[in-house]
């Protein structure tokens, strides 16, 4: 009777949910996440394709990626109650791969705004959105790096990378940090790989939400270079005068850097005072600004350090 009683419990026990003090802290930080953010991943779906979004405004503003609203001018929305939607796209900028949508809905679950300007490599990422049709799948992982271009993605945005699983369908969901903030618009894997995934920096989202909320267009601060990272290991090898910063390959014609006088192969190190470690740094510093802002960019070219003013110009759209 003894061992019936404790085979009875033992196979009790297997049927009882692994209770909140048995998990890991992980599992409840991802856990908290995923029961948070998921009421405001959306199904995104037009003529060429689907994907996912993200309800960043809870009148009916969707955020999700241009590539998958496409050139349409609606698109299907289904939420997570199991309602469908007609969504309007009011806008959308293929530069930095964003398409704000509207529903005619209210009272909204939305998931909050993070900064992705402090995100620090390593931290907890997770990824909601509905990968191969699979509603509101959720996958973790951490953030591999920032300010990425990875070659093959022609997105510029200054990317954050992640190991949290990105599959066709995840693009235009959101990457979240611990706390159920959105940090990124999941946008893009490299082709044939796995745990290299990219999402555009919620700041940049945001900002081009704004604009085409504000005016109906984006508007966006040009610069007129190209420019390539400098990093410690090429400035030994080269013997270059410095550790951090950007070397500029191209200067265009008539640009805001070409009256600066801006040259080839100047190294830009900084912008209004603040560090300019990478093209992410600049990137970021230079979307701080409208077209027609000056700017001061310390330059080092040779073993001359200066500052240039430029007055910036506007990219095309």
């Amino acid at each position: 009777m003894l061992m019936q009683r404790s085979a009875f419990l033992f196979a009790l026990l297997l049927l009882v949910p692994q209770s909140e003090a048995q998990r890991s802290g992980e599992e409840e930080t991802v856990i908290r996440v995923a029961r948070t953010a998921s009421p405001a991943v959306v199904s995104v779906s037009s003529r060429g394709g689907s994907g996912s979004g993200v309800i960043a405004r809870a009148d009916g503003i969707i955020l999700t990626n241009a590539h998958v609203v496409g050139n349409q001018r609606t698109v299907e929305i289904r939420t997570a109650d199991g309602r469908t939607f007609t969504g309007t796209v009011l806008g959308r900028d293929e530069f930095v791969d964003t398409a704000v949508v509207r529903i005619n809905a209210t009272n909204l679950p939305v998931a909050p705004i993070g900064d992705s300007d402090r995100l620090e490599v390593g931290q907890t990422a997770v990824a909601i959105g509905n990968p191969l049709g699979l509603d509101r799948t959720v996958t973790s992982g951490v953030v591999s790096a920032v300010n990425r271009d990875p070659r093959g993605v022609a997105i510029a945005a200054g990317l954050i990378q992640t190991d949290a699983a990105i599959n066709p369908g995840n693009s235009g969901g959101p990457l979240l940090d611990s706390s159920g903030r959105v940090i990124g618009i999941n946008t893009a894997i490299l082709a044939g790989t796995t745990g290299l995934g990219f999402a555009v920096p919620i700041n940049v989202a945001v900002d081009v939400m704004q604009q085409i909320l504000t005016t109906g267009r984006v508007r966006r601060a040009q610069l007129g270079v190209d420019t390539r990272d400098i990093t410690p290991e090429i400035a030994r090898y080269f013997q270059l005068p410095i550790e951090e910063g950007v070397v500029v390959t191209t200067v265009l014609r008539n640009s805001a850097a070409s009256r600066a006088g801006i040259q080839l192969e100047d190294f830009i190190v900084g912008l209004d005072g603040e560090k300019v470690e990478d093209g992410g740094d600049l990137r970021r510093l230079l979307r701080a600004h409208k077209p027609g802002d000056t700017v001061s960019i310390q330059i080092v070219r040779g073993t001359d350090r200066r500052t240039v003013s430029a007055r910036l110009g506007e990219a095309a759209p």
